[in-house]
């Protein structure tokens, strides 16, 4: 399975990290041992001082497809979560000021904090589905999928002329503003539609 990551997806988050908004969805991937489950704890690595939190919707992927018509993606998904794209924000501001890659800011172990996975028949509506991130106990992040610049059967569409979609595979959707840092012991919890999904430390 892969992990696919949608960049710039909200205008909040864009102009809070002084990005231009996209023509086309921006995406990057994550190897599978960027995945965290079940709530585990999640370590601060030792190769930054800024770990920054991202809350995402996640969307998990039940068929293989390729070149996918936008009016058919809403069939190659069942189910959606919470997850948290960590990013080395100091690492990956060198890689811009060079033009490199970034995936050393991304990529890393357990990068990819993943919730529970609900139906989406269980929302009346999933590109208006509400969901946030506390931090401590205080909000730091608040966003509805109505936000999105690019919705998740636009994304699914526009991935699958690079990528086969294959059984498994996450996309998150991208980060609504409000991002931050984390340090030991902070506790995140992450709620779709006011149900705790994420539950987790900082070590």
């Amino acid at each position: 399975m892969k992990i696919i990551c949608i960049g710039r997806n909200y205008a909040d988050h864009a102009k809070e990290l002084n990005n231009q908004l996209p023509e086309n969805p921006v995406f990057f991937t994550k190897p599978d041992t960027c995945l965290l489950r079940n709530n585990q704890a999640f370590y601060l690595p030792d190769f930054s001082k800024d770990i920054h939190y991202e809350i995402e919707l996640v969307v998990k992927i039940n068929r293989i497809g390729k070149n996918i018509s936008a009016k058919f993606a809403s069939r190659y998904y069942e189910e959606i979560g919470l997850g948290i794209d960590f990013t080395a924000r100091d690492l990956q501001q060198k890689c811009k000021e060079k033009g490199l890659p970034w995936e050393i800011s991304k990529a890393f172990d357990h990068s990819a904090p993943v919730s529970q996975f609900i139906a989406k028949s269980e929302f009346e509506n999933i590109d208006d589905v509400n969901f946030h991130l506390e931090v401590n106990g205080e909000e730091k992040q608040r966003a509805s999928s109505a936000d999105m610049i690019f919705k998740i059967d636009e994304i699914i569409s526009y991935i699958s002329q690079f990528f086969t979609l294959k059984i498994g595979d996450l996309i998150y959707t991208g980060t609504p503003a409000g991002v931050g840092p984390v340090k030991i012991d902070d506790h995140l919890t992450g709620y779709l539609e006011g149900r705790k999904l994420l539950d987790f430390k900082v070590k």
